[in-house]
């Protein structure tokens, strides 16, 4: 097995990956930095996101705005030390891309413009048109290019943390054009491996985001965090899942039922107002989980529209005008003509919530520091916990920035910390790992496929672990998840060869959503109250007194996950009610 010797290891190539890779290069330039991807840097997710990114910039903001946003749309699980550094970081970070070269739109003085996002109270979100996470990723990789140190390790599958005298000492990895298995020594690993949407149906996530990063971190003893807080965007395209950017809402697009109803204003979410440009009186601003939840609301009443894709609601932008959609909306309306066949400039296009984004994560620190020395985490995969029991959107792309910078710096200090590793143990650990792969190929007695696992995973988590929940719902996908990993020692490759062996890398892939699930479940049914994203129907209030506390799930092999608890961290906000009525300055 050949060994790749390195100072840092960072486990995926997405916005996180790579703004740890450039911290890591500038503050050090003697590190050998080894960048592992399963994906070309620029096929990573973070290149889907559309909306933007916020950051305090505006003389009518200020970053106790932000913090209060933040904190409130998090519903009180937000660790507020978290939230403070990195509200204060967020403009930072986002000038920084600026002096890279991210095509930020203008307003008309030349300034950087922003846009209105649901739950935040002013206008901070940066935007380059409909393209936001696409025009960041590739500045961000651009950027990476001029540093020699960083070595990219384009199409490695992540196998296994190598752990040792307490501490990451490194992983292992496949090549997956030869099948060839490396070790790659490290003194501090970074995961960025994105989040496990994948695990649900109905997704805006990529085939990729299968938590893989999560199951590396989770098999190796450090819990992942409130992975029962999962995030339905409120508009994704029925047919496809794709997402409608919030942007839609925030550039002026109106919601409504089958009745032509702005049918928001009956959900706690403010008066109805005059249709036109931006504007912040909450209604279609509201938080993701309120908004997402209304729908589910409307079902019941009968006010949806029966499409052959489902019931739906309408998004209409037909007021904002052609020449400002083709500016500021432009990929949505490719969107909705290519998939639908709807024109936004003429008609509504369907919508329905969707699932997009993991509050939860690999549990780490502001710091983004792991309980495991030498192991860090940042971007989706991780839980620091800046989002809480709800994520604003356009958090999301600075927090890759921001914590992703912090992930560098920490694994930097690690790394000049500790001696040198007890190579023996290492390649005993690498040697394990390649003999679990040998393992799926010499299998010959198993009788369930990868593809059929995969759909009744799916069909659970989409049947008891949506917008609403119950007891009896919950306790069956604990089951169905405890059934399925004990069946999924017997799945058997069909293919066998060694050159982009998709069917072993999808097996792979199913194990680790397997974990997280797992993990998501078992937190999820604990968790007797409702909050945020996590709705139950059986306890519909939420409740400060319990649960106003982290859920900590302990791997245990193939018994169900472990739950501890863990304190949120309050500095200055404390508990309060959730206001979107629209009666705010």
């Amino acid at each position: 097995m050949e060994i790749v010797e390195a100072d840092v290891a960072i486990v995926g190539a997405g916005g996180a990956g790579l703004r740890a890779a450039i911290a890591l290069a500038q503050t050090d330039p003697t590190l050998k930095i080894a960048l592992i991807s399963k994906v070309y840097p620029m096929r990573s997710h973070t290149c889907a996101a559309e909306g933007g990114a916020a950051g305090v910039i505006k003389k009518d903001d200020s970053l106790a705005l932000h913090f209060d946003d933040t904190v409130g749309g998090g519903d009180w699980l937000s660790d507020q030390d978290c939230v403070e550094y990195f509200v204060n970081e967020a403009p930072k970070e986002l000038l920084q891309l600026e002096h890279w070269g991210c095509p930020w739109n203008r307003e008309e003085d030349g300034s950087v413009a922003v846009r209105p996002f649901g739950g935040m109270k002013k206008q901070r979100t940066w935007f380059a048109a409909d393209k936001s996470g696409f025009h960041i990723l590739h500045t961000l990789f651009q950027t990476t290019l001029q540093f020699p140190t960083i070595t990219r390790y384009d199409e490695y599958f992540a196998l296994d943390l190598l752990v040792d005298e307490g501490r990451c000492q490194g992983l292992t990895a496949m090549e997956m054009k030869s099948g060839m298995i490396k070790q790659f020594n490290a003194k501090s690993v970074i995961i960025c491996g994105g989040g496990a949407g994948r695990m649900f149906p109905f997704t805006t996530n990529g085939a990729i985001k299968t938590g893989d990063g999560m199951a590396l971190a989770y098999r190796a003893g450090v819990p992942l965090k409130d992975m029962e807080f999962v995030q339905y965007h409120p508009t994704g395209l029925p047919n496809t899942g794709s997402l409608l950017t919030e942007a839609c809402r925030g550039e002026g697009g109106v919601m409504l039922n089958k009745n032509g109803r702005r049918y928001l204003q009956d959900y706690g979410m403010g008066p109805e107002t005059p249709l036109g440009k931006p504007q912040l009186k909450t209604m279609e601003l509201g938080p993701r989980d309120r908004v997402s939840q209304a729908y589910w609301h409307e079902v019941q009443k009968g006010n949806t529209v029966t499409t052959p894709w489902g019931e739906c609601v309408l998004l209409d932008m037909r007021h904002l005008g052609e020449k400002y959609i083709d500016e500021r909306l432009p990929l949505v309306r490719e969107l909705a003509i290519a998939y639908l066949g709807v024109d936004i400039v003429k008609d509504p296009v369907p919508i329905r919530p969707v699932v997009h984004y993991m509050m939860g994560g690999i549990s780490t620190n502001t710091k983004a520091a792991t309980e495991l020395p030498g192991l860090f985490a940042a971007g989706e995969c991780a839980c620091v916990s800046l989002n809480g029991a709800n994520r604003l959107g356009s958090n999301s792309l600075t927090e890759l920035l921001v914590f992703g910078k912090a992930a560098a710096l920490s694994a930097i200090a690690h790394a000049k910390s500790v001696g040198p590793a007890n190579k023996a143990a290492l390649k005993a650990q690498a040697d394990a790992s390649q003999a679990r792969i040998r393992e799926l190929f010499l299998r010959t007695d198993g009788k369930e496929s990868m593809s059929g696992l995969r759909k009744e995973m799916m069909d659970t988590m989409e049947k008891n672990c949506g917008l609403y929940r119950t007891e009896a719902g919950l306790q069956e996908a604990v089951n169905k998840i405890v059934e399925l990993r004990q069946r999924y020692n017997k799945v058997v490759l069909h293919d066998k060869s060694n050159v982009f062996n998709t069917d072993l890398f999808q097996v792979l892939e199913l194990g680790s959503m397997l974990d997280c699930a797992s993990a998501l479940t078992v937190g999820a049914l604990a968790r007797k109250e409702s909050r945020g994203a996590h709705q139950r129907l059986d306890y519909v209030e939420r409740d400060d007194k319990n649960y106003l506390r982290h859920s900590m799930a302990y791997y245990q092999g193939q018994d169900t996950a472990r739950i501890e608890y863990l304190d949120v961290v309050i500095t200055k906000s404390p508990p309060g009610v959730r206001d979107y009525s629209g009666d705010h300055k």
